[in-house]
């Protein structure tokens, strides 16, 4: 009895410990997949951790980029408030610079005016029958061109009978413009030359030029008006290689010209009544 007893017993231990062991296994296996279950949810919280980071960091930018805008908007709305400011002063400008320009065109059409009537004036004063003389327009200024064969002879600086009647002329039409400049230039060849006094032909030249003006003022010319000056032979016409070509280059030319002093001063008084704000209308010249 006593064994049966004991028997029972072990049989019954040995159930309970199959038991255990197969509820532990099945407890393991639960807390391998728990394990792994939070394991998986541990990843998607750093996923997640790591979008919320990347979505905070976007609505930053956002947020900066808004606030800049912002700025920008101010910035723009005070850079149209300047830049009409600034576009005013710019038409102002335009105006006052198309207003000289105007001015100086119509100063340049009365210019162009009075060198037409001074040309005409000489042309029909001296006349062009003579294929020695010369009237036209050099860089806007009128001038009359004469051979030496007009007005000397040659080698001399001693004044020819003809110059009396075409000097007369020249006079005449210089009288008629009490406002312009008598520039008379000699000019020679480059034959060297010496003779008694003259020592070269920058002598010769310039002896040649005030024979002319001596003669013009003889002849009613106001003095105060007359320039003489000497060029020489550094001025050529057409090259030194030939006689007919010397010819050519051994002339004189009489220049007629607006008095300096009087061009500047009109200058300074068109600036002054343009930075004043006066729209004077320039005067109709002879």
């Amino acid at each position: 009895m006593k064994k049966f007893l004991i028997l029972v017993a072990c049989s019954s231990l040995f159930l309970t410990s199959c038991v255990s062991s197969k509820k532990y296994a099945e407890l393991e296996a639960k807390q391998k997949n728990t394990k792994d279950l939070l394991n998986t949810c541990t990843v998607k919280l750093n996923s997640c951790e790591a979008d919320k980071s990347s979505a905070n960091a976007r609505v930053a930018s956002l947020e900066e980029q808004v606030n800049d805008l912002k700025k920008d908007k101010e910035d723009y709305a005070m850079f149209t408030k300047q830049g009409g400011v600034n576009l005013e002063k710019t038409l102002e400008s335009l105006k006052e610079k198309d207003l000289k320009i105007t001015r100086l065109q119509d100063a340049l059409t009365q210019k162009d005016s009075v060198t037409l009537a001074l040309v005409t004036s000489l042309k029909k004063e001296v006349g062009l029958d003579d294929e020695d003389i010369e009237i036209n327009v050099e860089k806007g200024v009128v001038f009359i061109s004469l051979s030496d064969k007009v007005l000397f002879k040659s080698g001399s600086y001693n004044l020819s009978s003809r110059a009396n009647e075409i000097l007369g002329k020249v006079a005449t039409v210089i009288n008629g413009k009490p406002d312009f400049e008598a520039l008379v230039e000699g000019h020679t060849d480059n034959d060297p030359y010496k003779s008694g006094v003259l020592i070269d032909n920058w002598d010769l030249s310039a002896k040649r030029s005030t024979a002319v003006v001596r003669r013009l003022v003889e002849l009613g010319a106001n003095p105060a008006q007359m320039i003489a000056a000497g060029r020489s032979e550094f001025v050529p016409l057409v090259p030194n290689d030939s006689a007919a070509n010397k010819s050519t280059n051994r002339r004189t030319k009489i220049y007629i010209l607006p008095k300096i002093d009087q061009f500047y001063e009109m200058i300074e008084n068109e600036m002054k009544n343009l930075s004043e704000g006066e729209a004077v209308v320039p005067e109709e010249g002879n």
